[in-house]
């Protein structure tokens, strides 16, 4: 029998014992679950559209407080029309639609219809950004 010495002898007994463990790929630790989405529900973002726009249109108090600047900025350049009701005039009624709520892009939207007399309607959609405090609107886009 051929004394190897010991280094080498050390090496050959790593190498033959990996050889033995088929080679596994490390496997990362399970990511922890995302937080919870935080935000305005479609609920929430419903109640409020109700009570902004109720049946005429914002209050002065809603339209200072419960408007993006981007929106307040776009009303002082647009004074033909009152861009929160995409009109002229004040409706005789307003209707929310049901709520829709895109967690991934943060923000929640309804269209909104206006009624003006004998049957005529019109639409626009309000948006809400969920992340928004106090909750206020955040786009007009009207339909026409």
């Amino acid at each position: 029998m051929m004394l190897k010495p010991y280094r080498l002898g050390a090496l050959l007994l790593a190498l033959s014992a990996s050889a033995a463990v088929p080679y596994a790929p490390a496997v990362a630790a399970p990511a922890a679950p995302a937080a919870a989405p935080q935000g305005h529900t479609a609920d929430q973002i419903g109640r409020f559209l109700v009570r902004f726009y109720g049946e005429h249109g914002p209050s002065d108090h809603d339209r200072r407080h419960h408007v993006s600047q981007v929106l307040q900025e776009r009303q002082q350049t647009t004074t033909e029309s009152d861009v929160l009701l995409c009109a002229q005039n004040e409706p005789q009624d307003i209707a929310v639609g049901p709520v829709t709520v895109a967690q991934a892009a943060g923000v929640g939207w309804a269209t909104v219809t206006t009624h003006w007399g004998t049957d005529k309607t019109d639409t626009f959609t309000a948006y809400v950004r969920l992340d928004s405090r106090p909750i206020r609107i955040d786009d007009v886009i009207c339909a026409g």
